[in-house]
């Protein structure tokens, strides 16, 4: 079987140690259908058939790029913000190489990594200092770890919420060793329920994100001005778990959702996401008073916490560009931003692109949502195109999109198939109409 020129090419790109499990495996397979009377003309051929489909499903890695056409922009499941292209270069450049991340350049002897990415930060938040950890979860657990172990964190009621993956907030944050004092109700807390808590085991006061819900009506929740002069008056820091990491401008989708500079100017300390709407590589943000700064620094989980290389030259060009003012050029910012007419013409030139054949077309009306946790509620007014096929049903056109190379990743809306554009990068267009045109 190896001298085969197919199976040669297969050891070429696989190695010989991996093929020859798979011809193995595959000769059983061959060998068992065979002792069952199945007739196979040419069992060597159904052989290196079997070998080369195990080889392509096992050693090509299950990781693979995908279109999302959700509309969802910032999509948990589907890796959430895309990079930037300054952002995919950066990393591509330092990946493949040495690096300084934890090496003193001016005097030639080690370093700190957890000093990449401050200046920015704080230059960008107004911050006296920063460090960057793996992910906001991580972030809020090291800084309750770091100010609050074995004292009390008061946190209202409302606020203790469950994010996706059945990962509860109270939960990640009892690991950290502090006690979290619950006040208020689950609608309505006031700055007089955190006074009434405060004793001598308060550590802090901390205010989280609503992050994927919102409590509507009878409400009622302290500003957090409100509880930063209540920190003042009793000396105790006040944290804030803001979420999302919003550092852009004027974004009319994102009017309700809370500023990082904002937060800054008024709590000590503020955890925010680098992959949500700041637009950059999963990482939490810590940021806030240079002493308590400092002291989430030192503390030991840092080291389990701590981000690679490729986390911190992705997370660096994401924040150079909103230092140059141009937000623009992170996809998750464009793509909040960008017209619902301009999808729509995106829309009717593919909806052209595939006419005539087994899929019938229309362009309609629709709403994205920006997802992720992030400004929940939010509905986007954006242009879909609707799709109905000749022989498959919505369930099985959906299937058949998975399927392609790259998979296609849409959703069933009335009944239909629907391609949201919003968050198709422009650049894929060509490769949404060319795997249409296959189905």
């Amino acid at each position: 079987m190896r001298q085969r020129p197919s199976v040669a090419a297969l050891e070429a790109r696989y190695g010989q140690a991996a093929v020859v499990d798979a011809l193995r495996l595959a000769a059983e397979r061959v060998r068992a259908a065979l002792e069952t009377g199945e007739s196979l003309p040419d069992a060597a051929e159904a052989v290196e058939r079997i070998a080369t489909a195990h080889l392509d499903q096992t050693m090509t890695g299950s990781l693979r790029p995908v279109i999302n056409a959700t509309g969802v922009i910032l999509h948990t499941n589907l890796g959430r913000a895309p990079l930037s292209r300054a952002a995919a270069a950066r990393v591509a450049q330092l990946a493949s190489g040495y690096t300084n991340l934890e090496y003193d350049l001016s005097v030639g002897a080690r370093g700190r990594r957890d000093l990449h990415a401050e200046t920015l930060l704080t230059q960008l938040t107004g911050a006296e200092a920063a460090v960057v950890v793996n992910n906001n979860a991580a972030a809020t657990l090291l800084t309750l770890a770091a100010l609050a172990r074995g004292r009390e964190v008061i946190v209202s009621r409302g606020e203790l919420v469950e994010i996706g993956g059945g990962f509860r907030v109270p939960d990640v944050m009892a690991q950290s060793g502090a006690t979290l004092r619950e006040v208020g109700t689950t609608n309505r807390t006031r700055a007089a329920d955190y006074a009434a808590a405060i004793g001598e085991r308060t550590a802090a006061i901390l205010r989280v994100h609503p992050s994927n819900f919102r409590v509507e009506g009878f409400t009622e929740r302290p500003a957090l001005d409100e509880l930063a002069a209540l920190g003042r008056r009793f000396k105790i820091p006040v944290l804030e778990d803001l979420g999302s990491g919003l550092l852009a401008g004027d974004v009319p989708a994102l009017a309700d959702e809370p500023r990082v500079v904002a937060s800054v100017r008024a709590a000590d300390v503020v955890m925010f996401s680098g992959d949500k709407l700041l637009g950059g590589p999963q990482s939490g943000l810590i940021v806030g008073r240079r002493e308590l700064i400092d002291t989430v620094r030192k503390h030991p989980l840092m080291r389990a916490f701590r981000v690679d290389k490729m986390t911190y030259a992705a997370l660096e060009a994401t924040l150079l560009s909103y230092a140059a003012g141009r937000p623009q050029e992170i996809p998750a910012i464009h793509m909040i931003t960008a017209p619902a007419e301009e999808i729509g013409a995106r829309a009717g030139r593919l909806a052209e692109r595939i006419s005539g054949g087994a899929l019938t077309t229309a362009v309609v009306d629709g709403a994205s949502t920006i997802g992720g946790g992030s400004a929940p509620g939010s509905a986007i007014p954006t242009r879909l195109l609707r799709l109905s096929h000749t022989t498959l049903g919505a369930d099985a056109l959906a299937e058949r999109l998975r399927t392609l190379d790259p998979p296609l990743i849409a959703r069933i809306e009335d009944g239909f198939v629907v391609l949201d554009l919003r968050t198709v990068l422009e650049e894929q267009d060509d490769r949404v109409a060319a795997s249409l045109g296959q189905v």
